[in-house]
């Protein structure tokens, strides 16, 4: 069952997923309206549509053609301006308000696309521009700081927090060896105690944060879901209720004394290597 509380963007029409590629390339339409269905059918809040590399006029038609199989909204997922000018173009409202994926401190100028239809932007706040230079956000403090500079770029722009999307960026957990868990899971705690930020919603690339852990762990258990449940019941408190990922995983909130929980709140005490010797232990 889904969780209270919480939407998903389903994520499988994207080109970087290796079947959703060769898909595209065998120009197989109707197996990517048998994924647009299928998560539906499942649950999913919107159907993301990213079409890599590939043509405006092909987003188009695969706008067209999602929004011929279901009646959820969609994602216009791509950071290219004349890709997600063709989709908006293309896209009927009736579905509802599209969502925007994604507008940077470095793409402020996707604001722009506003004239064409309205839209909700996901606001990823994981870089930002100093003095000119494109920068990776290493600390919450940075975080929180393009968060605000985005949200005040949103606002000049006729958007409301409600019509907002922070996305914080989310890392492999297996490869953590800089404390980008630490970064999201502070900077979530001061966006969400900021009042300047009531009202907006909050979102991750949830399949990120498990890519690279095996499947199961040495008693055959399921090792991706129990953590990436873990996250979702530490940083749904603190104000995230969307995520991008597959509505075919068993999100959960977990029990506390829960081995995954218990393993997700020993990373977050640790730092470097140890999060990985954790990890280790956790799944062998």
């Amino acid at each position: 069952m889904p969780i209270q509380g919480l939407s998903i963007i389903g994520e499988s029409i994207n080109d970087s997923v290796p079947s959703t590629h060769a898909l595209y390339d065998a120009n197989d339409l109707a197996g990517i309206l048998s994924l647009a269905k299928s998560q539906a059918d499942l649950g999913a809040a919107y159907i993301d549509v990213n079409i890599g590399l590939r043509t405006p006029a092909f987003m188009a038609e695969m706008i067209r053609s999602v929004q011929s199989v279901t009646d959820k909204p969609l994602s216009i997922d791509s950071p290219d301006f004349a890709i997600v000018q063709a989709g908006l173009e293309a896209y009927d409202l009736s579905s509802g308000t599209p969502v925007l994926n994604s507008i940077s401190p470095l793409r402020t100028h996707m604001f722009d696309l506003l004239k064409i239809k309205p839209f909700s932007p996901i606001l990823l706040v994981s870089e930002n521009l100093i003095n000119g230079v494109a920068t990776a956000c290493r600390t919450a403090e940075e975080t929180y700081a393009a968060a605000q500079f985005l949200l005040e770029t949103a606002h000049r722009h006729g958007l409301s927090n409600t019509d907002c999307i922070i996305d914080p960026g989310i890392a492999p957990i297996g490869t953590d060896f800089d404390g980008n868990i630490h970064r999201l899971m502070g900077a979530l705690a001061l966006i969400c105690a900021d009042p300047a930020f009531a009202g907006v919603h909050v979102s991750v690339g949830l399949s990120n944060f498990t890519v690279m852990l095996p499947s199961k762990r040495a008693d055959g258990s399921p090792v991706k879901a129990p953590l990436a449940s873990a996250f979702l019941t530490r940083a749904m408190p603190l104000g995230l209720d969307t995520v991008i990922g597959s509505v075919k995983m068993p999100y959960a909130v977990l029990s506390e004394g829960h081995p995954a929980l218990q393993c997700f709140d020993a990373c977050l005490a640790a730092e470097g290597y140890d999060v990985l010797v954790i990890l280790q232990e956790f799944y062998s």
